[in-house]
């Protein structure tokens, strides 16, 4: 099995290898569909691509490879600066190199890219597109309280913002439209949008967003693994006697998790069982943010129990303790 090291950028990419006699190779590819299809098929079925995940200058890539049944892993550039200790100079054929060379070394490790269906990849421009248009939303209505307190105000200016705040309203409704019938037009992700805004506090924004960066509850399947990329877990931080407080990190997806945070103060306002933990913990002295953070955990947890268990949420259900089910089946056994 022969590893392919792979340093992507938006033009061409480097690809550095070893031949069968050992010896190192460089060679460059232009990011296009023909080049990359062309060097992909002087490659061996069993070959392995390993390359720096730089977001969308690697997606033709990963999707061709794919197509062809060749397996691509994308690893962060944090990971595999860190993972060469002290290192010196740098250039497009060395980071290859070095790519080349933590494929070799932690091959166990790799993940393997697929590429998302046709679905996701559209959900996924429809969500980035309202998020730009949000962002410009909230630039314009924030310059207008300072522009409000101006002596001598702009009829013009004025009139032109109101103009443009309508039809950015008009546009982000559409997209939110758009994006619910897209939902609803795939059966899988439909019933887990369902699920998931049936818990009290998840609305469709966070549904939608969850399902896309979650790829539909498949990439990222376990409550853990989603608390973990969204920032909402902490981490030990402890090192011989010195015992510090756990802390998130800084690592983590911040819109999901400011998100989450927003549907954790619906839950906490409109859920009895978080509303009792919330007022539980503020009278042992805990901090709002910290409380916050573990009910956007716990919003979590619940997520992906009713999407595991094909179930919607009921605030009137009941958890069985497993400790009785075992006692249960122990007594059928003996009887």
């Amino acid at each position: 099995m022969q590893v392919y090291g792979i340093d992507l950028s938006k033009e061409k990419f480097d690809v550095n290898f070893t031949d069968q006699q050992g010896k190192e190779k460089n060679q460059q590819v232009k990011n296009k569909v023909v080049s990359i299809s062309k060097f992909l098929q002087t490659l061996s079925c069993d070959t392995v691509l390993v390359a720096e995940h730089t977001g969308a200058y690697g997606d033709l890539l990963v999707y061709l490879s794919n197509q062809l049944n060749i397996s691509i892993a994308l690893v962060p550039g944090y990971t595999i600066k860190h993972s060469m200790g002290l290192i010196k100079g740098k250039s497009d054929p060395i980071d290859a190199r070095r790519i080349r060379e933590y494929g070799e070394r932690f091959f166990d490790k790799l993940k393997y890219k697929i590429y998302d269906d046709e679905a996701i990849v559209e959900l996924k421009a429809l969500y980035s597109l309202r998020a730009q248009l949000v962002k410009s939303r909230k630039s314009l209505r924030t310059g207008e309280h300072g522009r409000s307190q101006i002596p001598m105000q702009s009829i013009t200016v004025n009139k032109h913002i109101k103009n443009t705040l309508l039809a950015l309203d008009n546009e982000i409704d559409s997209l939110d439209n758009e994006i619910e019938q897209l939902i609803k037009d795939d059966e899988a992700t439909k019933e887990n949008f369902e699920l998931a805004t049936s818990v009290k506090g998840i609305g469709p924004v966070i549904a939608a967003d969850l399902i896309i960066k979650t790829g539909n509850f498949q990439n990222i399947d376990t409550a853990r693994k989603a608390a973990s990329y969204a920032g909402v877990c902490p981490f030990p931080n402890a090192s011989g006697k010195m015992v510090g407080k756990s802390r998130t990190s800084p690592f983590a997806d911040k819109k999901l998790k400011a998100l989450l945070y927003m549907g954790a103060k619906t839950a906490v306002k409109h859920n009895k069982e978080y509303r009792l933990y919330y007022q539980k913990k503020m009278l042992e002295g805990k901090p709002h943010y910290l409380i916050m953070n573990n009910v956007s955990n716990k919003m979590l947890r619940t997520i992906y129990s009713v999407v595991k268990n094909r179930t919607p949420y009921s605030q009137d259900y009941i958890c069985i303790d497993p400790r009785t089910k075992n006692i249960n089946s122990s007594a059928e056994k003996v009887a």
